[in-house]
């Protein structure tokens, strides 16, 4: 089980991300439109997974902003961003914001996302939503990068995310 801060006091996470090398668990997500989307939409393209507590908080929504700015550059890839928030409150803050070069996807429904990629917060206030995470997979679905960010309440480190690609 993981342990990173808020505050710097720590709270501890779920479990362990998926190692790099290994096939990124599937998932079933929910859209801006309430459909269900899962990693097997993607396929063929290169992923990067910018995952967080709450679009509704400032850190959260600077990683948006920075990765939809990077991801038009990106070359056959696309920035999904996964919360717990209600997919009307994401649509909202990307409507509001003019962000159209990610992908806002809500794992409300049942949490399974969090589970299975061990990044569920397993205590504090916050016990429930994800940990401030990212993942970057290739075409297939592989795991190039991965980055739990120790004190959430900071931004994750985008270059070597991206450098990956």
């Amino acid at each position: 089980m993981a342990a990173v801060t808020l505050g710097g006091n720590p709270i501890k996470i779920s479990g362990e991300l998926p190692k790099v090398g290994s096939k990124a668990p599937d998932f079933k997500l929910v859209n801006k439109d309430l459909g269900v989307v899962s990693l097997s939409d993607f396929a063929g393209k290169k992923l990067v997974l910018n995952i967080f507590p709450s679009i509704d908080t400032a850190t959260c929504a600077t990683s948006v902003r920075s990765f939809n700015a990077k991801a038009s550059s990106l070359e056959n890839t696309t920035v999904l961003c996964i919360s717990r928030d209600l997919p009307f409150a994401q649509k909202r803050f990307c409507g509001a914001e003019g962000l159209d070069n990610v992908i806002c996807l809500s794992d409300f429904r049942d949490g399974s996302f969090g589970k299975t990629y061990g990044l569920e917060i397993a205590d504090s206030a916050l016990q429930g939503l994800h940990s401030r995470v990212v993942i970057v997979l290739d075409e297939n679905g592989t795991v190039l990068h991965t980055e739990q960010v120790s004190e959430i309440a900071n931004e994750p480190d985008y270059e070597s995310a991206l450098a990956v690609l």
